[in-house]
């Protein structure tokens, strides 16, 4: 355009094309200036005032250096040195728009970047902490339950070495697979089925012929994907507030099922509800898979227990990410 518009003046082309060569070369080296500063210092909104005067001194500066050179150049052209030095405020306020300008761009432009940056490291973080909180909270499950079945095998030893031996192997075996699920956060339901099936033989040894669990499961689900460990801690929920208060045989229903995009588990244990609000505990296990649940999905209804008469209910839902 700076080139048309010398011709149309009336200056040849040479003249033209040296004269916005010039000019321009100057003030795209100021707008360079400014992108590399700006991508180093960014100032306050309180200090925006500062690009005004960096756009002021870089527009004179550029300004003041090409009106030296093309006087230079051009000596003994006196038209085209009147003509420029008579354009020297027009050529200043192109100079300071696209200083301006290019300024502008470059604070929103780097001013996302540092936004991104900074969601993803607050992502990050984020991520960490709840992985962490996943970590303890499946260190706490070990020494919970460990405790518990330790518990269990003293009172056998006395009165029943050989099932607190087998108690003990089955024990072994559970533990084993809990050091192998270590590293994966999410298994298949038929893996977790096979594990809940050792903690329950662990528990049918200390109950005998008291504890009665059924487990219906469609075939379908068994690919469905779970948090490693997450079915244990409910039945010994159910187990505890099923069998603690009673002589009698008592049955534990588990019931597995695909409803949409979510896998639904309800487990249901009989309880006295004259006794069972006296309960004393950890209260881990309920609020522990609440927990995890929220960490992994951010969702608080994937846990919902119910109870009607003296049968208790507890659903969890897990959503089967695609």
């Amino acid at each position: 355009m700076q080139v048309a518009l010398l011709y149309w003046l009336g200056f040849s082309w040479h003249i033209a094309i040296e004269d916005s060569l010039v000019f321009n070369f100057f003030v795209a080296a100021a707008c360079l200036l400014v992108i590399h500063v700006l991508q180093f210092y960014l100032p306050q909104q309180e200090r925006y005032w500062y690009l005004l005067v960096i756009g002021v001194v870089l527009s004179l500066i550029s300004l003041f250096i090409s009106k030296w050179l093309l006087v230079y150049i051009n000596v003994n052209d006196k038209e085209y040195i009147g003509t420029l030095i008579k354009s020297l405020p027009i050529r200043f306020g192109i100079n300071f728009l696209l200083i301006a300008c290019i300024s502008m761009i470059s604070i929103s432009w780097y001013s996302f970047q540092d936004r991104k940056k900074y969601e993803e490291r607050r992502s990050t973080a984020k991520k960490l902490a709840t992985d962490a909180e996943l970590f303890k909270l499946r260190q706490q499950l070990q020494p919970h339950f460990l405790f518990n079945s330790l518990n269990s095998i003293s009172a056998l030893v006395g009165t029943r070495p050989e099932e607190a031996r087998h108690m003990i192997q089955q024990l072994s075996d559970f533990l084993r697979g809990t050091i192998k699920k270590e590293e994966t956060q999410l298994v298949t339901l038929e893996e977790e089925l096979q594990h809940l099936q050792l903690y329950l033989d662990i528990e049918k040894v200390r109950f005998g012929h008291r504890l009665i669990t059924n487990i219906i499961n469609e075939t379908e689900t068994n690919e469905c994907k779970i948090p490693s460990l997450l079915l244990q801690p409910i039945v010994e929920n159910a187990i505890k507030f099923g069998l603690y208060d009673t002589i009698e045989i008592v049955s534990i229903n588990i019931e597995i099922k695909k409803l949409d995009s979510q896998l639904v588990i309800s487990v249901q244990n009989p309880f006295d509800p004259e006794t069972s609000s006296t309960q004393k505990g950890a209260g881990f296990g309920l609020n522990s898979v609440q927990r995890r649940l929220y960490l992994l999905f951010a969702r608080n209804d994937l846990v919902t227990t119910a109870a009607q008469e003296n049968i208790f209910t507890t659903t969890i839902k897990i959503p089967q990410l695609i």
